[in-house]
Formats: C-alpha cells, structure tokens, sequence
C-alpha cells in the first residue's frame, strides 16, 4: 500500500490533519450525552480497562415506567445480575432485550460476588437489578455494591421507579423529610416496639409489609397509634392499584371485612406534632401500672411509648408506690 504526503515531507496512512478553530485549537471529538453526564470515575483503575457495574431501578409493577436510559444500559450489558431471573424475563422480553443473566439473591449474594468482580476485571459491564424498584434497598444487592466499590471499579446509579416516594407522593402529607422502615416486623413483640418507635416520630414514616401480615399490624397499631393518619397503598401502579386512608382502627376494621388482601403494600404513618402538648408523667405510669407493669420494665415502656426519659418514669412510679403503701 502506498503511503500518501502530507504535504510537509512526512508520510502517513491517515487523512487529512483535523481542521483548527479559530483559536487554533484542533476540534475535540464530539462527547456523547451520556457521557458527558456521566460522573467521574473514582476508581484509580485503569478506565479502558475495566466494567462498570449499573444499578438499575425497574418498574414497581407497570413495565412502561422503565426509563429510556435503565433500557440502553440494559440493552448494552454483557451481564443482567437480577434478583429472580424468571420474573426479570418477563420485563427484559417486554422491552426485547436479550442478554445473559445471572440470580443473585439473599442466599446467592456473597457467593455469586467474586464472580461479578472477576466478569468486571476482564471488562465486562454489568447491570444489577431486582424484582422491582432500586436494588439494595430492602432487597439484595448491597453487599455486591460494596465489594465492588471496594475493589475499585465504578458503580453508576441509573434512577427510576420507587414505591417509596410513590407512596409518599400520594399519602397527602408534608414529606420534605421522612423515615423509611424497611418492612414490619414478623414476631408480636417486635412488632409493637416498631410501632412504638413511630408514636415518638415528628416525620412521616414509611415500611412495607405483607398481605399475610398487615392485618395484624393494623391491629397492633390501633392501640398504639391512636388518631394519627394511616395511609395504606397497595398495588401501586397496576391495574388494582388502592389507597387507603384513614386511623390505623379504621383501616384494620376494613381489611377485616375482606376474604383475603392481596399484593405489595406500602404503609405511611403520619409525623407526630410538635406543638402536642406535653405528656403528663403522673398518668402515664399511672396507666401502666394498671396494664400490670412495675419497676424497671415500665421505665421501658414509658421511654417507648410516651417520650419520657426512664429515670424520670421510674422516679415517679417509686413516689406513686411509697404514696400507696402508706396509705396501705
């Protein structure tokens, strides 16, 4: 092959020189969108060199609320890393993407890590994504999310759907902060110390549970939370979509008219108020003294259910017991 001049005594395969501007500046190459979004890389690897690993957000429940981006990073991995590869089928066909998969569950996670780590040394990009909603968060993935960040590649988030703030976003209360919960409790005890936890919240609080259990919550929380808001979603964005709202009373007493509940829920708590009046230390242990509780168990209970510090319910329920043996 003959090589061309340049035109300056030097021979070379390529083309023309690129042209300047009018600083004199070659033209840079134009940088995709993506790209120029994309954050920099943390890790000390070499960028050519290495995967990325994506953690994808998928739909709550209907399969058109994937993003375009969570579909072209989909479409693009050489790996899809998901929770339950029968149920990722069903979106990944929707949408006609076809690629290689591999479940990483709770029980799998550790195990199936180095195996992930090793695909992204040899350059392989992978995608992580779970049944529904953002992986890691109340599902697995944050244990490989770590190991990864550890092993000094680049973790990128690619956002989307959350039942979360979509139940937030329709719960009608002022959510500028919140807490999430993670899911309820299975065991009666717990249960009730959780439900306690929120009574002393100011913020809204959010937590999943499930249909073979929310009728047990509700009941529970009945006698814990009182009058505060409840606001029960479930099947958030498919075709039985419902919101329920009212006390935690109200809700028990209507998923008790029914034969069985079925799908996801999601449940928001309303924040306590701040301009509530003080707790009267006398009758609140008054009022577990008459439940049967004494000494060090009722300070418990008092710091849980009421806000008050344990060495002040204890100090009063010493003064109310001197105050009935004398008169005894």
């Amino acid at each position: 092959m003959k090589r061309r001049d340049s035109g300056d005594g030097v021979r070379s395969r390529r083309g023309p020189r690129p042209r300047r501007t009018d600083e004199g500046k070659e033209r840079e190459a134009t940088v995709p969108e993506e790209q120029e979004l994309s954050p920099t890389r943390e890790s000390t690897l070499s960028e050519k060199s290495f995967g990325v690993l994506s953690v994808v957000a998928t739909p709550i429940g209907n399969l058109r609320d994937i993003t375009v981006r969570a579909l072209d990073v989909l479409k693009a991995a050489d790996l899809i890393a998901c929770e339950d590869t029968r149920t990722s089928r069903i979106l990944l066909r929707r949408w006609g993407i076809v690629g290689e998969l591999m479940s990483i569950h709770r029980f799998s996670e550790s195990r199936k890590t180095q195996a992930i780590l090793d695909r992204l040394a040899r350059g392989s990009n992978v995608a992580l994504i779970s049944d529904a909603g953002a992986p890691a968060i109340s599902d697995p993935g944050h244990r490989l999310v770590k190991a990864v960040r550890e092993a000094g590649f680049h973790v990128v988030a690619v956002p989307g759907p959350s039942s979360v703030t979509a139940a937030l976003s329709v719960s009608g209360m002022d959510c500028s902060a919140f807490v999430y919960l993670g899911f309820a409790p299975r065991k009666h005890s717990q249960r009730v110390a959780f439900l306690r936890a929120i009574l002393l919240e100011n913020r809204p609080c959010v937590f999943f549970d499930t249909p073979t259990r929310i009728a047990a919550t509700m009941e529970a929380a009945a006698g814990i939370l009182g009058t505060r808001s409840v606001v029960l979603a479930r099947e958030l964005t498919k075709m039985h979509e419902e919101v329920i709202t009212g006390t935690a009373e109200e809700i028990c007493a209507e998923l008790s008219s029914r034969d069985a509940v079925k799908g996801e829920i999601v449940v928001v708590v309303e924040g306590g108020k701040q301009t509530d009046p003080e707790i009267d230390t006398e009758s609140a242990v008054r009022s577990l003294l008459e439940e049967g509780l004494t000494g060090k168990p009722l300070a418990d209970e008092a710091r849980l259910r009421f806000g008050l510090s344990k060495r002040e319910a204890y100090e009063k329920f010493l003064e109310l017991k001197r105050e009935d043996e004398e008169e005894e």
